[in-house]
């Protein structure tokens, strides 16, 4: 509902309407007007012939030239009279006396109107005025002989009761027209009016320029590019992270209002208008990028009037997934721990079978000291139940690879102030030391050492591994998206933490020699409760 309290339902038949009326007001006035002056002068017309065919009758002429024989000219008159239905027909003399006149009293006595003066001098001419028969349109025709000298003139008067009359039915007419047009005109504002609402859905323009404002900023702000056609293939949307991914792929041209076989024919959206089908988690390379798409028709009344897709990077989507890192963490140390003492319970439940109990007693408190000891040692250093979860949780992982994790360093470490920091914690710790693991898979001695310094508010963690270290000219680029010496699909571990490591105001040193191992430095600041 507007703020004014009108609908546009309510505007539009209003505004119809008021259009409406005033066109066929304006149009009422100018057809009146021309109607009424078109039956005044067609009045005129009449009276003025009827004048001219009464004076130059030869009963008419010879009466007033001769004086003899003037009673002829009251039967004359009468029966023009009679026959054209006008109000009267008078002949006068020169003098202005009547010769004839419908009121017989009337003949011999001078003419009542005081219009006859400019006929008298010889000009025809017409007239509106009151004589004894009432208010009539009159025409005055002279009347001469045969040596066209004038001898008297003729007036036809015409009743303007009858000449308003005429006019009243023809205004009428216009009027039942008008009626009607109103009628039609107001029917079609309400269908229109009616068919624009359901158009709409029901909206109102400004619940439209609302939900178009919303749609704006949701489509440019999401993180998926998206791409929209209408039915006949033409791009009509694409939003801003589309246009970044289409120049990330070296396609700069303008889509907008270009058919997508010739922008995209690898989204095969011409594929879902015409056999009406979602295409879901597609692949297809852009000039070197990797782009997955979801393709869905666009139905209007069970009507495909369209198709939309979404899609965004797969390397970005990879990265989102290895974002869950911490997560990712704690499940592998319970699958870690559970399957450490998985194996552990297998050996128990052999020794069992051998009847070997003192052997079985042994094993369960050696195997009982040392994960009470290992527990105690880094509840102790660690205050953070996440953290030192972690912790045991990447122990079980480096005794299942064949592989010694060390944790070295004197104090301490309490919960952060901050409960996000264990987190980019964990996941720049989860990809250091998963790296590490990873070095010295290959090498005769497999030994991570991980040490933990606090002091001054600032928290120094080192990784360190006994592999085969980097190469000096890549030191620096270990850090990129995507660079990796361990093959396709890999190099977003280091990136990541460069990532976490900015969040927190962190930074990181490498030291590194072929041969010889790789150390990591990580220092942040820390803030313990």
């Amino acid at each position: 509902m507007s703020k004014s309290g009108f609908t546009l339902q309510k505007k539009i038949i209003l505004l119809v309407i008021l259009v409406l009326v005033l066109s066929l007001l304006v149009t009422d006035l100018l057809i009146t007007t021309w109607i009424s002056d078109r039956i005044e002068n067609s009045q005129a017309e009449k009276a003025t012939d009827i004048s001219r065919i009464v004076s130059r009758s030869p009963v008419v002429i010879n009466a007033l030239s001769t004086h003899d024989g003037e009673d002829r000219i009251q039967t004359f008159t009468n029966e023009i009279k009679h026959v054209t239905k006008v109000n009267f027909v008078v002949v006068m003399d020169m003098n202005g006396i009547r010769k004839s006149h419908p009121n017989k009293s009337e003949i011999g006595k001078h003419f009542v109107g005081g219009d006859e003066g400019p006929v008298l001098n010889g000009k025809e001419h017409v007239s509106i005025a009151r004589g004894t028969l009432g208010m009539s349109l009159r025409a005055f025709t002279p009347v001469y002989d045969q040596n066209n000298k004038q001898i008297g003139a003729v007036a036809v008067g015409i009743s303007w009761i009858k000449v308003n009359k005429a006019i009243g039915q023809a205004r009428m007419y216009i009027y039942i027209g008008v009626g009607a047009g109103l009628v039609v005109g107001i029917l079609g504002a309400l269908f229109l009016a009616r068919k624009v609402k359901q158009i709409l859905f029901g909206l109102e323009p400004s619940e439209i320029a609302k939900l178009l404002e919303e749609r704006s900023a949701m489509l440019q702000s999401t993180k998926e590019g998206i791409l929209a056609v209408e039915q006949t293939g033409t791009i009509t949307l694409v939003n801003t992270e589309g246009m970044r991914l289409f120049h990330k792929a070296g396609n700069y041209g303008r889509p907008i209002g270009t058919n997508i076989k010739e922008y995209m024919s690898h989204f095969q959206l011409d594929a879902v208008i015409e056999k009406g089908i979602s295409l879901l988690d597609q692949e297809h390379e852009l000039n070197g990028i990797t782009i997955i798409t979801n393709s869905v028709p666009v139905k209007v009344n069970k009507r495909i009037v369209g198709a939309i897709t979404t899609f965004r990077e797969k390397t970005e989507i990879k990265l989102l997934a290895e974002q869950l890192t911490g997560v990712k963490q704690y499940a592998e140390a319970l699958r870690t721990q559970a399957h450490e003492f998985k194996n552990k319970l297998h050996a128990i439940s052999g020794l069992i079978q051998m009847k070997d109990y003192q052997a079985v007693s042994t094993y369960i408190a050696k195997v009982a000291d040392q994960q009470q000891n290992e527990v105690e040692f880094v509840v102790s250093r660690f205050k953070d139940p996440v953290l030192a979860g972690f912790i045991l949780g990447k122990l079980s992982y480096a005794r299942e690879n064949g592989c010694e994790l060390m944790i070295e360093g004197e104090g301490s470490v309490s919960k952060p102030e901050r409960p996000e920091i264990t987190h980019e914690i964990i996941t720049i710790l989860g990809n250091l030391i998963d790296n590490a693991l990873d070095a010295v898979q290959e090498r005769p001695v497999k030994k991570v050492i991980l040490r933990f310094d606090y002091f001054e508010e600032v928290l120094v963690m080192e990784v360190h591994d006994t592999g085969g270290g980097i190469a000096e000219g890549i030191v620096e680029q270990v850090f990129s998206k995507g660079f990796s010496t361990k093959g396709t699909d890999r190099g977003h571990g280091l990136f990541l933490v460069k990532q976490s490591l900015g969040k927190i105001n962190g930074s990181i040193e490498v030291h590194s020699k072929e041969g010889s191992g790789t150390t990591f430095i990580v220092t942040i600041p820390y803030t313990q409760l």
